[in-house]
């Protein structure tokens, strides 16, 4: 499938790995005040309908990964923070609130390469990913207190799933700043690495996945979605229909050969 066309990032596709990255470092890449929001929606649409994708990278350009909300356009009232209450509820809905809602869809894993700053929105929408890798320069924060606001885009739900309770309801009630280090020993970051090889790193990651039957990836990121919402005995009716899908696929046929064979599979996707 045809790349789609982007605004305010550049997006690359080799060896089933897509890189999303974010150039508009002038304005450390907010998602307000920017494209970034329908950037983001136009990639997630592509890569669940596009089966030569098996994972996509999210990063930034420049100093930020994302600094979030547009803060001047927050003073002056512009853009989504602009109207009545109706009008800016109204806004979140139909802006940057889909962003949260198509990171859920998603069918394949998702990797942040944090590589600097993400702050507010932009530190919610590192959570959102399957995995985050950052520079050990980075900084994150759900800061939305220190502006008088609450997390609009719905990160109180992901960053609580994500470091427990207690501890997402001290970082929201203190809107304090979180070094790499901290962030990597509260399990927010899965690994960091100096700024020049973050890329490099979150690529192997991304290939060591991509390496595996497609099909089977995409159906245990379905999967581990679903264990986050559902009942176990739901969730193991739906283990039992993916495997029987995977039991008939040609990548299970060529792993099992392959294994007994004791040689490296090559799968088609089939």
């Amino acid at each position: 499938m045809q790349l789609p066309e982007l605004d305010d990032s550049e997006l690359e596709l080799e060896e089933r790995v897509a890189l999303l990255r974010f150039r508009r470092d002038d304005l450390r890449n907010a998602l307000t005040g920017t494209a970034l929001v329908e950037d983001i929606l136009r990639t997630l649409s592509w890569v669940n309908n596009c089966p030569e994708v098996s994972v996509l990278i999210i990063t930034g350009d420049g100093s930020a990964f994302s600094s979030g909300g547009n803060v001047k356009e927050m003073r002056d009232r512009q853009g989504i923070f602009a109207g009545t209450t109706l009008e800016i509820q109204d806004q979140y809905r139909r802006g940057i609130q889909r962003i949260p809602l198509a990171m859920e869809q998603v069918e394949i894993p998702l990797i942040a390469a944090v590589n600097g700053a993400a702050i507010g929105a932009g530190f919610d929408l590192a959570c959102m990913c399957d995995l985050r890798i950052a520079s050990n320069n980075a900084v994150v924060g759900e800061t939305f207190i220190n502006l008088g606001i609450i997390p609009g885009d719905g990160g109180a739900w992901f960053l609580q799933r994500l470091v427990g309770y207690q501890r997402a309801a001290e970082l929201a009630f203190t809107g304090r700043l979180v070094t790499a280090d901290e962030a990597h020993s509260l399990g927010i970051f899965l690994e960091l690495t100096d700024p020049a090889e973050l890329l490099q790193r979150a690529k192997e990651l991304a290939r060591q996945i991509a390496a595996k039957p497609p099909q089977g990836v995409r159906l245990t990121k379905r999967l581990l979605k679903h264990a986050q919402r559902g009942n176990l005995s739901d969730f193991l009716d739906l283990c039992a229909c993916f495997q029987g899908i995977c039991h008939h696929t040609d990548d299970h046929a060529e792993a099992v050969s392959a294994f007994i064979e004791k040689r490296e599979p090559v799968f088609s996707g089939r």
